[in-house]
């Protein structure tokens, strides 16, 4: 192609300046190559905060944890990160009572709230086997990473549109995890999450708007003949 080069031939050794200038990432599959195959088989956990204002209840963060197999998800809320331990007890005590069936794994990321003593020797007791993500690889905890994008953008557009206290944010989460695991998703098929984990076709007659104005009955014993027999309020879950 070219005149004048010497004869080149093809060196076996990697030039290190080269794959120092010029290294990247492999790519992250899309999709995952296993899936659960029973409730509880993996549940991935994730935690988001802070998040400011503080709730009424002077909560910053929230966790989700979401069932590989059906992926519905629970979320609970945490005044500090280090209550995840505490939270994660009572979930698995719930999930455990409602399924019949024991958590197996849990993935998360290597967040220190995850990684305390008390925390992994409760679950080496338990017989529930860790799966932690590698450091600067959020994508192999995927599944809780969209998870809490997913309710982030529901509550910034719920608590905009209806002009709600941003205080309100651990019931406007609240309401979108509701609605979400009532709703239809590619990673399970013909079937909404509630479904899959429980078994019943959930009904949704008694959805409403996040925020919109609800009149709430006042009981006889706490009203006067001529009081009116109803109050207005914002509905928020």
């Amino acid at each position: 192609m070219v005149k004048g080069l010497p004869e080149l031939k093809e060196i076996e050794d990697k030039c290190t300046d080269c794959l120092s200038g010029k290294q990247h990432r492999e790519s992250i599959p899309k999709q995952a190559n296993w899936r659960a195959s029973q409730k509880l088989e993996l549940v991935h956990s994730d935690i988001c905060g802070p998040i400011t204002p503080k709730s009424n209840g002077g909560n910053r963060y929230f966790i989700t944890f979401t069932d590989d197999y059906s992926r519905k998800t629970w979320t609970y809320f945490l005044q500090e990160k280090s209550s995840a331990f505490d939270v994660f007890k009572r979930y698995k005590t719930l999930v455990e009572k409602e399924s019949g069936c024991l958590i197996q794994c849990l993935r998360t990321d290597r967040g220190g709230e995850f990684l305390s003593a008390a925390f992994n020797e409760f679950c080496s007791a338990q017989g529930v086997k860790r799966q932690l993500t590698t450091a600067y690889t959020p994508q192999q905890n995927g599944v809780s990473e969209r998870k809490n994008r997913t309710l982030l953008n529901m509550v910034r557009s719920m608590i905009t549109a209806k002009d709600v206290p941003k205080k309100f944010w651990p019931e406007a989460v609240n309401w979108a995890t509701y609605v979400m695991n009532r709703c239809p998703t590619f990673a399970v098929k013909d079937m909404t999450p509630e479904e899959a984990w429980s078994g019943v076709k959930p009904s949704v007659h008694h959805f409403r708007v996040f925020g919109c104005l609800a009149h709430t009955h006042v009981p006889n014993v706490h009203r006067k003949k001529l009081d009116g027999r109803s109050i207005k309020c914002v509905l928020l879950g």
